[in-house]
């Protein structure tokens, strides 16, 4: 069962604006490929709640689909105004983070299964369709214990495999970091990537930052775990990592919990006074002000003059 929004053209609320690749969105080539790509909704792996994903033709690939939402903002599409004004950004994901939780949650009951009756949710039948990924079946092995039976494969979960495996998704964003020259400190500088001088960052800072980007997509328990298995201590201020942005789903398209473009926001709070006076404010608390006048006298109603 495939999930996907029903298009209708030229009917307000009906458009998106989407950014993605155009081989995301192709048709599929093949004539016996059994379906397009379509949008549909699975659990986040983070949070546990309903996210938008796109599946690619036949579930090649899966993408994440994260929105870009301003307030009053619309767009104008043909002759049509659409007054959903966000913009919808798809990038591809590997499919078993996705698994992963059910995978995890399966290992109470300690022995091997197939994998279609590990991944399962009645509230979210299209689980079925992600399970046809190949790429799903080709890495299961990086998580999961392994028996074949004649012609069919048994799994569970394995801890330590996935320790190992998330270890080198850190790696590898680690090197990416330092190729691309992001500076991962600074608390703001780090979770918008400004690029900065990284002469005065330390191994840690890298792969603490990758920690935190790995784990927007594991649950709690799992980022602990892991963040004990990297060795690193727990920080009591966040600043080091970048936010965990939770994403649920509103109707059929993904909102971001986390507002992106709070750092604009025009709500800024008052600053209060310091208290402390400015030199111009002392020199001028110096001057002797024996018969100046108010400079609010000047402004006042002119008083009649007496003959």
């Amino acid at each position: 069962m495939l999930c996907k929004k029903k298009w209708t053209p030229n009917v307000p609320g009906d458009h998106w604006v989407l950014l993605a690749k155009e081989s995301v969105i192709d048709a599929p080539k093949s004539k016996s490929a059994e379906s397009g790509p379509v949008f549909t909704r699975l659990r986040s792996p983070c949070t546990g709640e309903a996210a938008l994903y796109l599946l690619g033709s036949n579930a090649g690939q899966i993408y994440e689909v994260k929105a870009f939402n301003e307030e009053y903002h619309s767009w104008f599409i043909g002759q049509v105004v659409q007054h959903d004004g966000r913009l919808m950004l798809v990038t591809p994901m590997d499919p078993l983070f996705l698994v992963l939780p059910y995978l995890s949650k399966a290992e109470q009951k300690g022995k091997f299964q197939p994998i279609d009756q590990v991944v399962k949710d009645e509230d979210f039948p299209c689980y079925s369709s992600l399970l046809q990924c190949p790429r799903i079946s080709q890495s299961l092995h990086h998580v999961t214990e392994e028996k074949e039976i004649g012609s069919q494969k048994f799994y569970k979960y394995s801890k330590d495999k996935t320790m190992t495996w998330l270890k080198k998704k850190v790696d590898q964003t680690v090197s990416a970091l330092k190729k691309m020259s992001i500076s991962v400190g600074g608390g703001v500088q780090s979770a918008t990537f400004i690029r900065n001088t990284t002469s005065d960052l330390t191994e840690e800072d890298y792969i603490r930052y990758a920690h935190g980007l790995v784990s927007e997509y594991l649950e709690e328990n799992m980022s602990h775990e892991f963040l004990k298995y990297l060795k690193l201590p727990e920080l009591t201020s966040p600043v080091a990592e970048p936010p965990q942005k939770k994403r649920k789903v509103s109707d059929t398209l993904v909102t971001a919990a986390e507002d992106y473009t709070k750092f604009n926001s025009t709500e800024a709070k008052e600053k209060k006074p310091s208290g402390k006076m400015t030199s111009a404010q002392k020199a001028l608390a110096k001057v002797d002000k024996t018969g100046m006048k108010n400079i609010s006298s000047f402004f006042g109603p002119k008083t009649k003059s007496t003959k």
